[in-house]
């Protein structure tokens, strides 16, 4: 009788200790299944690129272009203290640039205008645009059109800013299609839309 009930015991112990282990089993697979804290926090540092280009997504109004020339320091206004220009980022990854300079030389009807006069305009606009990608600190615009055809086919990145309703982007030291001088550039932009 004492080997009955010993008996009984050990299979109710089985049972108890396999229920345990299915049990084990079935909480591990469902954790298993959900993000650890440090794979929720990376995430959450790493914003998804459909995220990052949302902030950008819209227009941005210029409101100053400046230059600093490597060599010497000395910044200036590039195209004037008030110069105009928007640029735009799209939903669908593709984005447009338009930037004149301030106060620029009207010419008398287009079909009277010298090439003085167009080199001139030329020599005051930036204009391009093309596909972009955006990971929350470094802008890449993948050039496809662009006022001036040594860019077409190229990548510029800039480094991006946000704060608040401005946008800052800021180009690493390059040689300037101006002058020819090395200068890194910075253009501030407000929301417009």
């Amino acid at each position: 009788m004492g080997r009955m009930i010993r008996g009984g015991g050990e299979r109710k112990m089985k049972t108890i200790l396999g229920m345990v282990a299915l049990s084990a089993f079935a909480v591990g697979a469902v954790l298993a299944a959900f993000p650890s804290r440090v794979e929720l926090r990376a995430s959450a540092a790493k914003p998804t690129p459909e995220a990052a280009n949302e902030k950008l997504v819209g227009t941005w109004r210029l409101v100053r272009f400046t230059r600093t020339n490597v060599a010497t320091g000395g910044a200036q206004d590039t195209f004037g203290k008030v110069p105009s220009g928007f640029i735009e980022f799209g939903r669908d990854g593709r984005m447009m640039m338009l930037v004149v300079k301030e106060q620029r030389t009207v010419p008398p009807e287009p079909e009277k205008m010298t090439d003085q006069q167009r080199a001139e305009l030329f020599k005051t606009m930036i204009a391009y645009a093309g596909k972009y990608t955006f990971d929350g600190k470094a802008l890449t615009c993948h050039l496809d059109v662009t006022w001036n055809q040594a860019w077409t086919g190229t990548e510029i990145v800039r480094h991006v800013t946000l704060e608040g309703k401005k946008l800052i982007l800021t180009a690493d030291a390059h040689k300037s299609y101006v002058d020819g001088n090395v200068i890194s550039a910075v253009m501030v932009f407000e929301r417009a839309m």
